[in-house]
């Protein structure tokens, strides 16, 4: 994201329907934002369905970095051990909400395959713009799925 003119960062990709790399960085971090409101708050619920979508994470990078930061302290900072509730919704219908139970390190696992999925859509829109020098080649893609590949090249 440092390295992204607001310009780039809100490039309305033809391969993402639309869709901005700072929409994506947005989503990613309300995930993540949801599990720190939780801990602070001291719930044990997390329902990343009612997130606050943040618009000024989703137009202006430099605000973005700063959220990474700042989650990036409250990681260093916390304890996540203990239980957690994940309450979603997987209907269309208001009242069909369950609570599935989760523990808060769970939670972040979940954010963090979420993330690579997102980073995933990233690179498209990076590649959409020429700009794919940007991340490494491994950017988007799961780390199980790296070392899949780094084992088959070793066998060839």
């Amino acid at each position: 994201m440092e390295k992204l003119s607001a310009q780039q960062y809100n490039y309305k990709s033809k391969f993402l329907s639309g869709a901005t790399i700072g929409q994506h960085i947005r989503h990613i971090l309300e995930f993540y934002i949801c599990i720190r409101e939780a801990v602070d708050s001291k719930m044990t619920a997390i329902n990343y369905d009612k997130r606050k979508r943040d618009n000024s994470i989703e137009e202006d990078p430099k605000i973005a970095l700063a959220a990474v930061d700042n989650f990036v302290q409250f990681l260093e900072g916390e304890n996540f051990s203990g239980d957690a509730s994940l309450v979603t919704n997987f209907s269309l219908l208001d009242d069909c909400e369950c609570v599935i139970p989760s523990s808060f390190l769970r939670e972040l696992v979940y954010c963090l395959e979420h993330s690579i999925h997102h980073q995933a859509l990233i690179k498209i829109s990076l590649l959409d713009q020429g700009l794919v020098h940007l991340v490494d080649s491994d950017f988007g893609v799961a780390p199980s799925t790296t070392k899949s590949r780094l084992a088959k090249a070793g066998k060839q």
